[in-house]
């Protein structure tokens, strides 16, 4: 399956009647690939060229009076510069960002589906690649929080260019769409070799968004945030999405983004209907190759808690008849 990577969390803690407001994981959590950094001596690394299995520190929490927390994970390797050391390359030569950006939403749709948790800080440096086996894992779950119906969460979440904009207009009862959104602009990202909405501060993250989308409506500002009622921005029109990209840009990947990036959470696809959107049409295909010419990495090894209560016809779409040897659990009948 599309691997997620766990950071270990040393000051990670039960809740109790004393930390309120501590977010819990699920004990699903545990069986995720997870290594104690109390075990081994640490190393801090960052840049270019590191190798698999040092260990990156990075202190996260620390806000509404919580204690900040101590998170290493093992790592796969740094590709770039970021805030934690570690960043999904753009457009990697040795990945691919179609396949990528599919584990993604394949990781994504495991933590949404299967154990109900939604990240809360989707954004490239929290997404690491190995270029040797193709593996993408989402790292950092410092933020991640099982999001219960009518339970009020804090709505200064997620890093600033790829946070939802229902976050920017102080939602507190939001869904895992925000994780969606979140993967949207690292779509975006991808594609442009850029930040689509690079917002100096909160208001001017939602100013690049306008930009893009135009003004909100009414309707949708209450599909965002209910409470909000005091929002007076000109009117803009929305850009037309083919006009972001380069005119060469597949109308596949510009159709995804469009989808992913709605105002209105309720409306943007989940992650298992991205994984069946035509824009990764191309990985369905037997013959295809990663853009260096090797063979493809398992895409469609799918284990049977990741497709449960899946209908059969999105099934059939998301695994091609070619490949579904790799599930020899599944039976899908025509």
């Amino acid at each position: 399956m599309a691997s997620v990577g766990v950071a270990p969390a040393s000051g990670m803690r039960e809740p109790s009647n004393h930390n309120v407001g501590v977010d819990r994981l699920p004990e699903e959590m545990n069986d995720m690939k997870i290594r104690d950094d109390k075990e081994m001596e640490a190393t801090v690394v960052d840049g270019n060229g590191t190798e698999t299995g040092h260990i990156i520190v990075t202190t996260i929490g620390g806000r509404n009076g919580q204690p900040k927390q101590t998170i290493s994970y093992m790592a796969e390797r740094v590709v770039g510069h970021g805030s934690f050391g570690v960043v999904f390359q753009a457009k990697c030569l040795e990945t691919g960002e179609t396949v990528a950006i599919k584990k993604i939403f394949r990781a994504l749709s495991y933590i949404h589906r299967c154990i109900g948790v939604c990240h809360r800080d989707i954004k490239p440096q929290n997404l690491l690649v190995n270029p040797h086996t193709h593996q993408v894992k989402l790292c950092d779950f410092g933020s991640a929080k099982v999001l219960v119906k009518g339970e009020p969460n804090i709505s200064y979440i997620c890093s600033r260019y790829y946070r939802a904009p229902e976050l920017i207009f102080g939602a507190t009862e939001y869904t895992t769409a925000i994780d969606i959104w979140s993967a949207g602009c690292v779509l975006a990202e991808l594609l442009l070799g850029q930040p689509l909405f690079p917002g100096e501060s909160g208001v001017d993250q939602l100013v690049e968004i306008i930009k893009v989308l135009g003004t909100p409506t009414r309707e949708e500002i209450k599909c965002m945030n209910p409470n909000y009622t005091e929002f007076k921005f000109p009117q803009i029109k929305a850009h037309p999405w083919h006009k972001i990209f380069h005119k060469r840009m597949p109308p596949e990947a510009v159709d995804l983004v469009s989808r992913l990036l709605q105002y209105s959470p309720n409306l943007r696809c989940s992650a298992l209907d991205a994984l069946i959107h035509p824009f990764f049409d191309e990985l369905r295909d037997p013959n295809s190759r990663l853009p260096n010419g090797r063979f493809l990495p398992p895409l469609f090894n799918f284990k049977s808690h990741e497709l449960k209560g899946v209908p059969v016809e999105i099934l059939a779409k998301l695994i091609p008849e070619h490949a579904r040897k790799q599930c020899p659990f599944l039976v899908i009948v025509s």
